[in-house]
């Protein structure tokens, strides 16, 4: 398995800055929340559709992980001296209790770090991760109001599974290894889930 518990990828940025992907661990939660109080009230509206703050106990089920039904990568700089790291952003599925082959997703990047590629090769590594776990559909919520994105969802065969008041709950296909155009569609899924971190904490 190539995301088994050892995974461990690396990037390097234009500016020579290197990233590392790899599996959350419980030692991360407090770099997590720092990374979610950085994000900008738009970053956070976008993702979360609305206000959600990281409890201790929210911080527990984000971190602790099973590392198959519940997956979750972070993407970090490491400092000058590589003895702390700095979260940069996370992306992570939990598998449907009622329908084992989708998951929801959810990718996140902390703000001065966007478009610089690192949501797209966790969104990269969140797919491989769930075809090896048998998962075969990204679920995902998205604004009704947002068409674009509606419209590119459906043009790579999202389906609508549940429609409730201004959004709608799609299922995307999670494209096969190296699938460009897909892959792009599948980081705006993902990116858009919304109302996401409200039903994850029982």
């Amino acid at each position: 398995m190539q995301t088994g518990p050892d995974f461990r990828e690396e990037h390097e940025l234009a500016d020579g800055r290197k990233i590392v992907l790899r599996h959350i661990q419980p030692s991360d939660s407090e770099e997590l929340r720092r990374g979610f109080a950085a994000l900008s009230p738009e970053s956070r509206y976008r993702r979360f559709f609305g206000a959600v703050e990281l409890d201790d106990r929210a911080l527990r089920y984000l971190t602790e992980v099973d590392g198959t039904d519940h997956v979750a990568l972070v993407a970090a700089t490491e400092s000058l001296d590589l003895k702390s790291e700095r979260g940069v952003g996370v992306a992570r599925f939990i598998r449907s209790a009622g329908d084992p082959a989708a998951a929801e997703a959810a990718v996140t990047v902390v703000d001065d770090m966007q478009q610089l590629g690192i949501g797209t090769w966790l969104t990269q590594a969140l797919a491989r991760a769930a075809r090896e776990r048998g998962i075969d559909r990204f679920r995902c919520e998205v604004l009704e109001s947002n068409e674009p994105v509606v419209l590119a969802l459906r043009a790579v065969g999202a389906k609508m599974v549940e429609r409730s008041e201004g959004s709608l709950v799609l299922d995307v296909p999670i494209p096969a290894e190296g699938d460009g155009p897909v892959r792009r569609t599948l980081r705006i899924a993902a990116e858009q889930v919304g109302a996401f971190l409200r039903r994850l904490v029982p």
